[in-house]
């Protein structure tokens, strides 16, 4: 008797099944991909017990006829390809053909369908992979998938879903995600008691945006608007084929202003041609985005959609469709990096002083009344939000990491919004259930408040809150306080900019900008100072030495582990020159052995300006101060140091207006 066998086809089925549903939510995700491929405009979901009893998800596509509704339970099978030359271009969101028999093999699943040019629907339905029933039934067009028991003939699966709190809340992250991805449709999620999501066809993204986040995280955003650009295979033109030189990668969405920061990943979004993913190199590229910006421990909240031509992406790699491939990654890498720093010095918006944003969100939610009332952003008495939607769990390394369809702890900071929320209950409330926290999300219909109240927070009282860093050209000081802190006024308030880290910001884009267009000259030393390295330190000091000397430095190996510093850069004293060093050569990770040119640059760059600045406790005459104000206004991104830290608090009129019961 042989010892390899062919498994039985409901074997198979659960084990596909094992790959592709995890949980509720991942049967909501392949439904609604479904729909969506199918062109509905419109798609509800309803779940029950967190969608392990029941999960309903109701579209208006295009539907099946009976012999299609049949067919679509058979394994691999799929309208989306015909040959394999198809999985070159892939278009829609699903394509395995898995999905249905897969599901069906783990619940008891009712399928409502019609096709528009159809007099009749088609009733099917299935009990862990078995067809139970065929029928005609009137239905309206479109598809209605019911999947009720989930696992109940797979009890130890069954027995490792978590509650129905954490279940439901993974289902509305998966909602949110398909959301904010296609705003031009209409996402409704609802459970026997309520109705969490309804999000109404938008014109624009940032009013979904605006609709399931709020509008205090929408004010804490800036736009990065659509940047299109030719793929290239390389630098070369001639190298490119006709293809390649029609194709286009379009980057746009949104991104956190620097003030706004976060522990962790949970609030990256990630969308390639509408589809939620999970890439390092993404991830990456935003990471560069924001260096010399922000901290390096800290993240940004960022919504970004990639739109390129279906053959420059692969999608088949992963069961679940979450991983991607790109055809051009470098060029992928750079070009969307790239577009978010545009953007950045674009909007260089300048931080209110902490504290003040919370009150005026809420101060702002009483005066907007009835239109408020229509928004996903009404606020608690902590300035967060009531109708809270969990984030995907981006967990991972500095800079790559992985993410689930899942919701972290939440861990709220008080005065700041945070896209990151959990599924738990709220700090200070213990009573606050998923259910109760979701009750005010979004009225039945939204329509005209929604916009009307959008139009408000982009163009009326919210958009008082933030500052552009033009205005630094205009501001007249007034004094310092502790010689460290300069203090200025202009038309639209009260201005408190740290010297030091502004005078560090203005000599780090000077250095690097010089740098670039060629090698930096140092101010020699009366005599050399000779340093004892580590190990660790002599390997990086070898590598990078002929950058420290296009930096200035001009350092020589005079031992098996002595170096003697000749000359430091300009502007930099001699007792600070082995510290500049050490740190320096300290600041390259021991495991970034790839570290680009760019990156080093700015890190020499950043240590070099630190400690060329001016210093703390150092009083400043009038024109000493004009001038750096000056110099600050003509950065690219006046808001924070290299190091990322602030550079410019504001204290708007509206807010000392407020503070003073004026308003």
């Amino acid at each position: 008797m042989t010892r390899i066998r062919i498994l039985a086809e409901n074997v198979a089925n659960k084990i596909a099944a094992g790959e592709v549903v995890e949980r509720p939510a991942s049967v909501v995700k392949e439904l609604l991909e479904n729909a969506l491929d199918a062109g509905a405009q419109s798609i509800r979901v309803e779940v029950e017990s967190g969608g392990k009893r029941m999960i309903r998800v109701i579209d208006d596509g295009t539907g099946m006829a009976q012999d299609d509704a049949l067919l679509a339970f058979e394994r691999h099978a799929t309208s989306k390809l015909r040959t394999a030359d198809d999985l070159l271009s892939i278009a829609t969101l699903g394509f395995r053909g898995e999905a249905l028999p897969s599901i069906a093999a783990v619940s008891r699943l009712l399928l409502q369908t019609r096709a528009a040019e159809e007099e009749e629907g088609t009733r099917v339905e299935f009990a862990g992979g078995k067809l139970v029933s065929v029928k005609p039934e009137g239905l309206p067009s479109g598809t209605t998938m019911s999947v009720a028991d989930l696992f109940y003939c797979v009890p130890a699966r069954r027995n490792f879903l978590k509650s129905e709190t954490t279940e439901l809340g993974h289902i509305a992250s998966l909602v949110t995600h398909y959301a904010l991805a296609h705003p031009g449709k209409q996402f409704v999620l609802k459970t026997p008691t309520q109705e969490i999501i309804n999000a109404t066809a938008v014109e624009t993204m940032a009013e979904r945006v605006y609709q399931l986040f709020g509008r205090q995280a929408l004010e804490e955003l800036f736009e990065i608007l659509p940047v299109s650009s030719p793929m290239r295979a390389s630098i070369t033109e001639t190298e490119l084929t006709t293809e390649e030189r029609a194709a286009e990668l379009v980057v746009r969405g949104f991104a956190s202003r620097p003030d706004v920061q976060r522990s962790n990943r949970n609030g990256i979004y990630v969308f390639v041609n509408r589809r939620l993913v999970r890439d390092r190199l993404i991830l990456h590229a935003i990471h560069e985005a924001y260096r010399n910006v922000l901290p390096p421990s800290v993240f940004p909240a960022v919504l970004l959609f990639l739109d390129l031509p279906a053959e420059e992406v692969d999608v088949n790699v992963h069961p679940a469709k979450i991983e991607v491939r790109f055809r051009h990654p470098q060029f992928v890498h750079d070009f969307t990096r790239d577009s978010i720093r545009q953007a950045l010095s674009r909007a260089r918006p300048i931080p209110s002083f902490p504290g003040v944003a919370p009150g005026l969100a809420a101060s702002q939610s009483q005066q907007d009344g009835a239109a408020a009332s229509a928004t996903a952003g009404a606020t608690n008495g902590a300035g967060l939000p009531r109708a809270v939607i969990p984030p995907m769990n981006a967990a991972g390394s500095a800079i790559a990491g992985d993410f689930e369809l899942s919701a972290a702890p939440l861990r709220p900071e008080p005065q700041r919004f945070q896209f990151e929320s959990g599924i738990g209950t709220l700090s200070g409330d213990p009573g606050s259930t998923i259910a109760e926290r979701f009750s005010d999300t979004v009225p039945a219909a939204l329509g005209e408040s929604v916009s009307a109240a959008f139009r408000d927070a982009r163009t009326g009282v919210g958009s008082e809150s933030q500052a552009s860093a033009e205005s630094l050209s205009e501001l007249k000081p007034l004094g310092q306080v502790s010689s460290s802190f300069i203090v200025a006024v202009n038309g639209e308030g009260l201005w408190i900019i740290d010297q030091h880290v502004a005078h560090e910001r203005v000599l780090f884009e000077q250095h690097l900008r010089a740098r670039r267009e060629g090698q930096l000259t140092g101010q020699r030393m009366l005599m050399p100072l000779m340093v004892e390295l580590s190990p660790r330190q002599l390997v990086i000091f070898e590598r990078i030495a002929e950058e420290l000397t296009a930096n200035g430095f001009e350092v020589a190996q005079m031992g098996p582990r002595s170096v003697a510093i000749h000359a430091t850069p300009a502007g930099i004293a001699g007792a600070d020159a082995e510290r500049l060093l050490m740190e320096i050569l300290d600041g390259i990770e021991r495991e970034n052995a790839a570290i680009s040119m760019d990156s080093l640059q700015a890190k020499i760059a950043a240590s070099t300006s630190c400690h060329a600045a001016i210093k703390v406790n150092m009083p400043l005459d009038q024109t000493k101060m004009q001038w750096l104000l000056a110099e600050l206004a003509k950065t690219e991104a006046p808001m924070s140091c290299p190091h990322g830290r602030p550079i410019v608090l504001r204290y708007s009129v509206k807010e000392i207006e407020r503070a003073f019961k004026r308003i």
